[in-house]
C-alpha cells in the first residue's frame, strides 16, 4: 500500500461545489445591524441574554427568528440555546417566518384565585368578545401581585385595578399603556430621616458578627417562605473563598402575595439599605436584584434610586445589578433564579451543593427575600426589640400578611406572628358584606386550603405543619359560603400546571393529570392520593413537592364537595 497516496474519492472537491455558507439559519445583515444598535456598547456576555431578549421584545413587540439568530451571533451562542431560553419565559413572543406577529397592544387578565373570585373570568370573556383581535391581544396571565385590587389586568405595562370594560376602553383611547410611578420616599427624604447612617457607620468600623448577632436576637427568619434564620446564612457564605455575591429574590410570584411590591412602592430604600448591610456582612462583590417583570413600577423606581445611590457615592456604578424576570414563577425558587440571572432557563438545580457554596457563576451566594432585607435595615436602626418584643400565642415577631378574597379591606396588614385567621380577618375589616367565613389559604397555593374550623391556629412558622400546611409567604386568601373549595383548589393546580418548568416528570405530568382528575364531578380520591404521593416524594423542587397540598386538604376537610 502506498501511504503517500490520498483517496481522491474522499478529498476531492469539484469546482463550484464547495459550501459558501455555514449550515443552519443564516444571519441577515439587517437583523445583525438592528440587534447591534439595540445592544449599543453593552458587553456581549452570555449572562445578559435575557436582558437582551427584553430589549428586542420591547422594541419590536416580538422576537423574530432573524433577530434571535443575530443575537446568538453577537453573544457567540448557538441559535438553539437562544431559542430555548426565549421560549421558556412567558413574556417573550417568539414568531416564526410563517407566523403573524402579535398586535401592538396586549392585555393580560390576571386569573389568580383572588381575581377569579372578583369576576376575572367574565371580564376576560367580555374583552375577548368586545375587542378586535387584530388590534388587541387578550391573554390570561398568572398572579400580578395586586390581589388587593382584584380583578386586575395589565394593558401594555399599565395595571388597571378593579378592572372593568369601561376602564379598558378609556385606557386604549388615551393610549395609557405605560406604568404609573407611585409617590414613594426618594433618597434625599430617606437620608433626612436617618437613612444610610447605619450602613456608613458599619462600613467604617463595624463588626459583621455583631450585626449577625443582632439579627439573630430579633428572631428574623427568611420571609420568602423557607423560614431559615436570616443571620445564620451570613456565616456560611462569608466562610467560603471569594468572590462572593448577593442575590435578592424579588420574583414574588406566589399567587396572593403582594407584600414586597407594597413596600418597594413606598419605602424602597429600607430594602436597599438592608441589602447593602447584608452585602457588607458577607463582603459581596456584586448585588443582583432579580425583580419580576410583572412589577414595571417597582423596576422603574429601583432603576431611579440605584442611579441616585451611585450619584451620591454610596455605591460604585455597577455594584447593584438589576435584573428583569420574564414571567416564570419557578424563578422564585432560589436555584432557578440563579440560573435565570446567568441568562439560562430557570430550571431548579439539584442540591447539594447549596447556593451558599455554589451559586451565581459557581461562586458563594447569599440569597435573601425583599421583606427580609427590609427588616434587616429596621433591626440595625431600631434594635432587635422591634421584632423580638412582640409576642402573641407564644410566637415572637411581626408578619406582613397579604390579605385578599372575601374580606372588607384587602391589603397588607402588619400583625404579630402568632395571629390567627380570625385576627387577620378582623384587621381586614371583617368579612365582605353578605359573606360568611368558610375557608382560607394561609400562605399561597402551595399551603393548600384550611377550613374555618381551624381558625384558632397561629399563622407562623412551624405552627401549620401539623395540619398539612405552612405559612409560606403569608399570602392569605379568604373564601366564603358563596365559594366552592374544589374550584379554588382547581385554580391552584391549573396555576402549577402552567408554571411547572417541565424538568421533572412527577411535577410536569403530575400537575397536568391532577387538573384532569379534579375536573370530574366525583374525584377519584385513591388515584389522586397516589398521584400526590409520587409528586411529593419525587419532584426536584418545592413546586412539585407542595403542589398536592390543595388536593390533600380539600379531600380531608371538604369531602362533601368532591363525592
Amino acid at each position: 500500500m502506498d501511504t503517500g497516496t490520498v483517496d481522491a474519492g474522499v478529498w476531492k472537491s469539484a469546482p463550484g461545489k464547495g459550501r459558501k455558507t455555514p449550515k443552519g439559519r443564516q444571519v441577515s445583515d439587517t437583523a445583525i445591524t438592528e440587534v447591534q444598535l439595540l445592544l449599543g456598547d453593552r458587553p456581549r456576555e452570555r449572562h445578559l441574554l435575557i436582558e437582551f431578549l427584553h430589549l428586542i421584545q420591547d422594541r419590536y413587540g416580538h422576537l423574530s427568528l432573524a433577530h434571535m439568530a443575530a443575537l446568538a451571533e453577537e453573544l457567540r451562542l448557538s441559535q438553539t440555546e437562544v431559542y430555548e431560553v426565549a421560549t421558556f419565559y412567558a413574556h417573550f413572543d417568539v414568531v416564526h417566518e410563517d407566523e403573524t406577529p402579535p398586535p401592538a397592544l396586549t392585555i393580560r387578565v390576571c386569573d389568580s384565585l383572588a381575581c377569579e373570585l372578583a369576576g376575572a373570568d367574565a371580564l376576560n370573556e367580555a374583552l375577548q368578545d368586545g375587542l378586535d383581535p387584530a388590534e388587541v391581544r387578550v391573554l390570561r396571565a398568572p398572579c400580578m401581585g395586586r390581589c388587593d385590587t382584584a380583578p386586575v389586568l395589565e394593558i401594555g405595562h399599565n395595571h388597571i385595578d378593579y378592572a372593568t370594560n369601561d376602564k379598558v376602553d378609556a385606557a386604549i383611547a388615551a393610549g395609557d399603556t405605560h406604568p404609573h410611578i407611585t409617590d414613594y420616599q426618594q433618597l434625599d427624604a430617606y437620608r433626612a430621616d436617618g437613612g444610610y447612617v447605619q450602613l456608613e457607620s458599619l462600613r467604617r468600623d463595624g463588626d459583621w458578627e455583631a450585626v449577625q448577632e443582632l439579627v439573630s436576637q430579633s428572631g428574623l427568619r427568611g420571609l420568602g417562605g423557607a423560614g431559615f434564620p436570616s443571620g445564620k446564612k451570613w456565616g456560611f457564605v462569608r466562610a467560603a473563598e471569594g468572590p462572593r455575591y448577593l442575590a435578592v429574590n424579588g420574583d414574588e410570584g406566589e399567587p396572593g402575595t403582594f407584600k414586597d411590591r407594597y413596600y418597594l412602592e413606598r419605602t424602597p430604600h429600607l430594602f436597599l439599605e438592608g441589602m447593602l448591610i447584608a452585602a457588607w456582612a458577607v463582603e459581596a462583590d456584586i448585588c443582583f436584584i432579580y425583580m419580576r417583570d410583572e412589577y414595571p413600577v417597582v423596576l422603574e423606581i429601583l432603576r431611579q434610586e440605584i442611579a441616585s445611590l451611585e450619584a451620591a457615592g454610596l455605591i460604585t456604578p455597577g455594584y447593584i445589578d438589576l435584573r428583569r424576570g420574564a414571567g416564570a414563577y419557578i424563578c422564585g425558587e432560589e436555584s432557578a433564579m440563579i440560573e435565570s440571572i446567568e441568562g439560562k432557563r430557570g430550571l431548579p438545580r439539584h442540591r447539594p451543593p447549596y447556593v451558599a457554596q455554589v451559586g451565581i457563576f459557581d461562586r458563594p451566594t447569599l440569597v435573601h427575600n425583599i421583606e427580609t432585607l427590609h427588616w434587616i435595615a429596621r433591626v440595625c436602626r431600631e434594635g432587635p426589640e422591634i421584632l423580638s418584643s412582640v409576642e402573641k400565642n407564644g410566637r415572637r415577631g411581626l408578619r406582613s400578611f397579604s390579605v385578599s378574597g372575601r374580606v372588607a379591606n384587602p391589603g397588607v396588614h402588619l400583625l404579630p406572628a402568632g395571629s390567627t385567621i380570625t385576627d387577620i380577618i378582623e384587621a381586614a375589616g371583617g368579612m365582605a358584606d353578605g359573606h360568611q367565613f368558610k375557608a382560607y389559604q394561609p400562605g399561597g397555593p402551595s399551603s393548600g386550603i384550611l377550613p374555618a374550623s381551624l381558625s384558632d391556629v397561629p399563622l407562623d412558622f412551624d405552627t401549620l405543619q401539623p395540619h398539612g400546611s405552612f405559612i409560606g409567604s403569608a399570602a392569605v386568601v379568604v373564601l366564603s359560603d358563596q365559594d366552592r373549595v374544589r374550584d379554588a383548589a382547581l385554580n391552584m393546580l391549573r396555576f402549577f400546571e402552567d408554571e411547572s418548568c417541565g424538568q421533572c416528570t412527577p411535577c410536569r405530568t403530575g400537575c397536568s393529570k391532577a387538573v384532569q382528575l379534579m375536573q370530574q364531578d366525583v374525584w377519584d380520591q385513591t388515584l389522586l392520593t397516589d398521584l400526590c404521593d409520587v409528586m411529593q416524594d419525587a419532584s426536584i423542587c418545592g413546586l412539585g413537592q407542595a403542589a398536592p397540598n390543595p388536593i390533600r386538604l380539600t379531600m380531608k376537610h371538604f369531602p362533601d364537595e368532591i363525592s
